[in-house]
C-alpha cells in the first residue's frame, strides 16, 4: 500500500484549481504560492489571519512533539486508525487532517495502513486502501513545518498546508476522510470538501480528560458542558467510541509538556502553572470520544 501527497488543492484567493509546477502552486487567474523548501506550502492569506502568527507557538509544538513522540496518546492514534480505516475497502483512500498539528495522526495513520495491508496480503483478502492519499493542515506555521519535517524522515509522503479549517484550500467534493481531532470543526466547510458518503472522524475530550492536571492548575473546575448529540449540518452520525484510560507521568518534564501542549497553559494562573511545575510525578486520566459522521448525499 503506497502513500502519496493529495493534490486537489484550491487557491486560497479564489478557490480554482492548483497545479503543481516549477516548485510552486498555481491556479490559472496566476496566483501562485511557493512551495518551502523543507515540502510545506503556505495558503493562509493575509486576510484570513486573526493575527501576525496564529495558532500554536514554536514552543507549544516543540512540547507536543516530545509528548506524542514518547507514546502516551498512542491508544487515541490506534482508535483513529481503526475509525479511518472501518468500512474503507480496497479503493483508493482520499484523508485529510484539518488541524494537524505535527503530523503525529497522520504518521500513525500510514503506519496502520501499512499494517492493514500486509495483513490482508498475508490473507488474500482485499479489505484495504490500494492507496492513501494525505494532507495535512493546519494555521500554525511551526505545526506545519515541524509535520513537514518529520513527515520526511518517517518516509510518509503527504501535502503539508498552512490553511484555515474556515476557508479550507481544497477543492470540493475530493476527500474520503477528513479528521478534526481536539480541533476547531467547521461543518460547511468539512461537507463541501467530501464526498457524498464521506466520514469526518472527530476526537473531543470527555468531562474527565486530564481532570488531575486541572485540579492542579485551577481553583476549581467549571462544570462540564454537555456533549452535543446532534450531528452537524449535512451530516448523519454514525457511531461513537469512548476510549479512556491512565496514564502515569514521572519527571517534571513530559508533566510540563503535556501542559504547554494544551490551552491550560494560558488561562492558568501563575501560582497553577507553578504547582504544575513543582510536580515529580502525575497520574492523569485520558477520556476521549471519537465519533463519526457520514456526509450526506446532494438533496439530503
Amino acid at each position: 500500500m503506497s502513500s502519496t501527497p493529495f493534490e486537489a488543492l484550491a487557491c486560497p484567493l479564489d478557490g480554482e484549481a492548483l497545479e503543481r509546477r516549477d516548485g510552486a502552486w498555481r491556479c490559472a487567474a496566476g496566483h501562485s504560492f511557493d512551495i518551502a523548501r523543507q515540502g510545506y506550502v503556505h495558503l493562509l492569506p493575509v486576510q484570513q489571519k486573526r493575527s501576525r502568527d496564529p495558532g500554536d507557538s514554536k514552543a507549544m509544538v516543540a512540547a507536543r512533539q516530545r509528548f506524542l513522540a514518547a507514546g502516551h496518546y498512542r491508544p487515541v492514534a490506534e482508535a483513529v486508525g481503526r475509525a479511518v480505516l472501518a468500512g474503507a475497502g480496497p479503493a483508493p483512500l482520499r484523508c485529510l487532517d484539518a488541524g494537524c498539528g505535527e503530523g503525529y495522526y497522520l504518521r500513525e495513520l500510514a503506519r496502520a495502513c501499512e499494517e492493514r495491508g500486509e495483513e490482508s496480503r498475508d490473507e488474500g483478502a482485499s479489505d484495504a486502501p490500494s492507496s492513501l492519499s494525505l494532507m495535512g493542515l493546519d494555521i500554525s506555521k511551526w505545526a506545519v513545518l515541524a509535520a513537514a519535517r518529520q513527515g520526511k524522515q518517517a518516509g510518509v509522503p503527504a501535502s503539508w498546508v498552512v490553511g484555515s479549517n474556515a476557508h479550507l484550500p481544497v477543492q470540493t467534493g475530493t476527500l474520503d476522510r477528513l479528521l478534526c481531532l481536539f480541533g476547531f470543526p467547521v461543518a460547511a466547510e468539512f461537507a463541501r470538501v467530501l464526498t457524498p458518503g464521506g466520514v469526518l472522524v472527530m476526537a473531543e475530550a470527555g468531562p474527565d480528560h486530564l481532570r488531575e492536571l486541572r485540579e492542579v492548575i485551577y481553583p476549581r473546575l467549571k462544570p462540564e458542558r454537555p456533549a452535543a448529540s446532534d450531528a452537524p449540518a449535512g451530516f448523519e452520525r454514525l457511531d461513537s467510541e469512548p476510549l479512556r484510560y491512565p496514564l502515569a507521568l514521572e519527571g517534571a518534564a513530559p508533566i510540563a509538556d503535556l501542559l504547554a501542549m494544551t490551552p491550560h497553559l494560558y488561562r492558568a494562573s501563575v501560582e497553577g502553572r507553578e504547582r504544575a511545575a513543582a510536580l515529580a510525578s502525575l497520574s492523569v486520566t485520558v477520556d476521549v470520544r471519537l465519533t463519526r459522521y457520514a456526509r450526506r448525499g446532494a438533496g439530503e
